[in-house]
């Protein structure tokens, strides 16, 4: 895999509705992979020392951590300034991380955020 941006420059642990806790790397935007590479995504902001989640994903990152992603539009409007990233090859567990993240963190489904209300 190798990434467009020099490297990862800090961590964020998300908490989903079944108290899992699970860890991810925070990067800039622009951010963007160049091979695919599977995992799961939050786009965020940063506001008053707090991260506020925009929307909440997961599939191939080097396409939906990109203009290729059909929420773009909205989650650039929304003001995302990072990307939050958790590499996982396993797509069953990325889609229960997923449904767990979106399940606590209501606030991005629309009109606050950019999810619509199936998913990511």
């Amino acid at each position: 895999m190798i990434r467009k941006s020099m490297f990862f420059y800090r961590e964020n642990y998300w908490e989903g509705q079944s108290e899992s806790v699970y860890k991810y790397e925070i990067c800039k935007l622009p951010y963007s992979f160049f091979d695919e590479t599977m995992g799961n995504y939050i786009y965020c902001k940063y506001v008053e020392e707090k991260w506020i989640p925009i929307f909440i994903g997961q599939g191939d990152l080097s396409l939906l951590i990109s203009n290729d992603n059909p929420c773009i539009k909205c989650i650039k409007d929304k003001g995302a300034t990072h990307v939050h990233i958790h590499l996982n090859s396993d797509e069953k567990a990325r889609k229960e991380e997923e449904s767990d993240l979106l399940a606590k963190h209501t606030e991005v489904y629309t009109p606050i955020g950019c999810n619509g209300k199936e998913g990511g």
